[in-house]
């Protein structure tokens, strides 16, 4: 693998765990009632989070993790659970109340002043794991250690591949007015609610493969991992191989089962 060749595969690969694009109809909803410049600074600050807690990652490996104790299962399921608790406040109806709310309160406020207040609702769970998972955090310490061949190059084009994704973050999540537009307050209420139950759903998801990962066929394998053609499951089977391979190498095994 080339310089070319590590740079595309990790772009593409940390585009499709992250998927800002797919992010969009829930940064909309978690955002109701926001203003454009508000919730367009919101997500800029978003992105500086995902830029800089990947290059954390990226540059230092799984140190914070390990520095706690935490697995990459125990991980998930945290993240599960705290993805259920915003996706109860969306299918309930509460996420707008509250965000109503806060406009009228923020009326004051300056456009800096609302993004932060946004920004600091939105940071956990939204942020983190609903963008930047377990999955995304792997990804980067796989290739951080791919960019350890091509030294101080590799690791420069690998935090360039991560602003790269920043700057993509905040280009789809600045179409958020538009849908916002397009389906109208009672559009956007039907469809925070339908969200909250796909979040709902995703977290328990996120629960399900944190359980898998960390117990001994306690949940099944088709459950944790649904929908696979068995192409897709041999290749996550060799993909995990590798991963756990090189975990082993640097001592990270337990954080990436």
């Amino acid at each position: 693998m080339d310089l070319a060749d590590f740079a595309i595969n990790f772009f593409v690969a940390l585009f499709a765990l992250i998927d800002p694009v797919g992010s969009v109809p829930l940064f909309a909803a978690a955002t109701t009632g926001a203003t454009r410049s508000g919730r367009r600074l919101t997500a800029v600050y978003i992105a500086i989070f995902a830029f800089a807690f990947l290059s954390f990652f990226f540059l230092t490996g799984l140190a914070l993790l390990r520095f706690f104790g935490i697995s990459m299962p125990a991980f998930r399921i945290a993240g599960g659970i705290l993805l259920l608790l915003l996706g109860l406040d969306m299918a309930r109806g509460d996420i707008v109340q509250t965000a109503n709310a806060s406009g009228r309160e923020g009326v004051a406020l300056s456009t800096r002043a609302d993004a932060l207040m946004q920004f600091e609702r939105l940071i956990v769970p939204f942020g983190m794991p609903l963008l930047i998972g377990p999955g995304a955090i792997s990804s980067v310490v796989i290739y951080a250690e791919e960019a350890r061949k091509f030294g101080a190059t590799g690791f420069a084009i690998g935090v360039g591949v991560i602003g790269a994704i920043a700057l993509m973050i905040v280009a789809a999540f600045w179409f958020t007015e538009v849908i916002s537009k397009v389906l109208g307050r009672v559009g956007a209420a039907v469809v925070i609610r339908v969200l909250g139950l796909i979040l709902c759903a995703m977290a328990v998801q996120f629960m399900l493969v944190g359980l898998a990962g960390s117990t001994v066929n306690l949940v099944r394998r088709d459950t944790a991992t649904p929908y696979q053609t068995p192409a897709q499951k041999g290749s996550q089977k060799d993909s995990v191989g590798n991963a756990t391979g090189l975990a082993g190498h640097q001592g990270h095994a337990p954080f990436l089962r």
